[in-house]
Formats: structure tokens, sequence, C-alpha cells
């Protein structure tokens, strides 16, 4: 690779990972071309994956202020850029691997903070972020709606008692 074209990788991929919200690396040794391109459609719209040189890489995190992959940029590295939901890829990442032993989860970064192999399994099992929200929303609805039954119960007793008294006095 002659130096231009390298110093154009290294801008390349220093723009991807400023413009991602999360970064996967993953070890990619042992598949095919056409592993990767089921991988690479397995991932949001948004995502990418892109198969790296550990040192260019290397360069091109350091430049955009990821230090903490240096020590996972070993052997044969690919990077998922993830745009979108990171729970989302995580969970992509994890079904491609249930089938394809070869692809080795490093590490990454979600919401600017490392997370190792582990972590990134972890999150693969969260619900995604619509579905939480959407318990929470429920959640919250069913509590507002039992509080709101309380609060009104007094006040419909006393206006029952107070029918009663009004009924005996009349009577």
């Amino acid at each position: 690779m002659a130096n231009s074209e390298k110093i154009a990788a290294v801008a390349d991929l220093k723009a991807r990972f400023e413009d991602s919200a999360s970064v996967f690396l993953t070890e990619y040794r042992g598949l095919s071309v056409a592993d990767i391109k089921t991988l690479r459609r397995s991932l949001g719209e948004n995502d990418s994956y892109a198969v790296v040189k550990n040192t260019l890489a290397k360069i091109a995190a350091n430049q955009a202020g990821i230090t903490s992959l240096d020590e996972d940029l070993k052997g044969p590295s690919a990077i998922a850029f993830v745009k979108g939901d990171p729970v989302e890829a995580a969970k992509a990442l994890k079904t491609f691997q249930k089938t394809n032993d070869s692809l080795v989860l490093k590490g990454g970064i979600v919401d600017g903070g490392y997370v190792d192999s582990e972590g990134l399994l972890k999150l693969a099992d969260l619900e995604s972020r619509e579905v939480l929200l959407a318990a929470f929303a429920g959640a919250a609805k069913a509590n507002l709606t039992k509080m709101a039954y309380v609060m009104k119960a007094p006040l419909s007793k006393f206006a029952r008692t107070a029918d009663a008294l009004k009924e005996k006095k009349e009577a």
C-alpha cells in the first residue's frame, strides 16, 4: 500500500470511528468472503463491517480519541461500525457467531466506554431500546391507573355515605 493510500485509509477509518455510536471489534479468521458478506447483511442498514489493517485502525482510533482498543487489535481484525442501536448489532453478531464459530468477538466501544467480549454477549441478551421503552411506559401507565383508582375510591365512598345520610334524614 502506498503512503498516500495509507493516509486516505486512516482518514476514512477515523471518520467511521467518529461517526459511529458504537464499535465492535472481531476476529474473522476462518470466515469466507461469502460469510463476511452474510454478516454485513445481517447488521442494520446504517451499520457497516470492514476488514481492517491493525496498524492503520490503531492510528485512526487513536486520532479519534479511542485508545482502549489498542490491545485487541491483533490478528486478523474486522470492525463493525454501528450508527444505530448497539443492542441490535450485538444481537446480529451473536446470532452469526452461533452458526459460524470462526467469528470471535474481541471487544468494543459502547457509549464511549470499553466493553470486553463478555460484555458484548451480555449486551446482545438485552431487549432492544424500543421494547424496553414500551415496557417502561406500560409499567408507568399501570401504576398511574392504580393510583387514580386508589385516590378515587375514598371520594366515591364519601359520596355514597353522604347520599345515604341525606336519604336517612329525608326519611
